[in-house]
């Protein structure tokens, strides 16, 4: 009895997964193409690929599909942008059409409706949010108080500049941004080579 009831379970729920693939692909019918891509199982889709999702494999897929290219993780659709003239459209002339976020339901609840900044869609609440932020948080007198935010990201920068032509360790360059900005803010210094014991030591309490 019990295993009938678990084979009926699974071919229902394999039917349901059936259904809503071919649903999706007799809508997509309907609607114009997407960018191309890299071609995706049923259901699934480029999940297994996702361990080539960085930006060196991203890079690598830009250079066969385009500076646009689309992935399908499961039921949803993502789209890369790799080319600057791409990235223009999308970050600048066409701003507003680009300018809303998906939303989950979690995010829902912790921002109180899409009340927040980061968040809400485009529009006259919107706009006035920006206005607040940029009288109370952006302000001239505020944005001085962030200097020694400012310095770490130059020095970030030059960096990178001084390494052109070299294999870069984006991860372990992010990290140190993040913790000198950290140490910056907390205790008014960033952490030097000198103290990579007593760093280790205190990151691991």
């Amino acid at each position: 009895m019990y295993t009938t009831l678990m084979t009926i379970i699974f071919f229902v729920t394999l039917l349901l997964f059936l259904f809503r693939h071919l649903l999706s692909r007799w809508l997509r019918r309907r609607k114009p193409p997407y960018p191309p891509g890299p071609k995706g199982l049923p259901i699934i889709g480029n999940i297994l690929m996702m361990s080539h999702f960085n930006h060196r494999g991203l890079a690598k897929l830009s250079r066969t599909y385009g500076g646009l290219l689309h992935l399908c993780l499961g039921f949803s659709h993502i789209f890369v942008v790799s080319s600057p003239q791409i990235a223009r459209q999308v970050l600048q002339v066409q701003d507003h059409v680009f300018s809303n976020r998906p939303t989950t339901i979690a995010i829902r609840y912790l921002t109180y409706g899409k009340s927040d900044l980061a968040f809400c869609n485009y529009g006259p609440f919107w706009r006035r949010m920006r206005k607040l932020y940029v009288m109370m948080l952006f302000s001239r007198k505020r944005a001085e108080s962030w200097a020694s935010v400012d310095e770490e990201v130059h020095k970030a920068v030059r960096f990178v500049v001084l390494n052109v032509g070299r294999p870069l360790n984006v991860c372990k360059l992010a990290f140190s941004l993040t913790r000198d900005i950290t140490f910056r803010a907390a205790f008014g210094s960033s952490s030097s080579t000198s103290d990579e014991a007593r760093l280790d030591e205190f990151l691991g309490i």
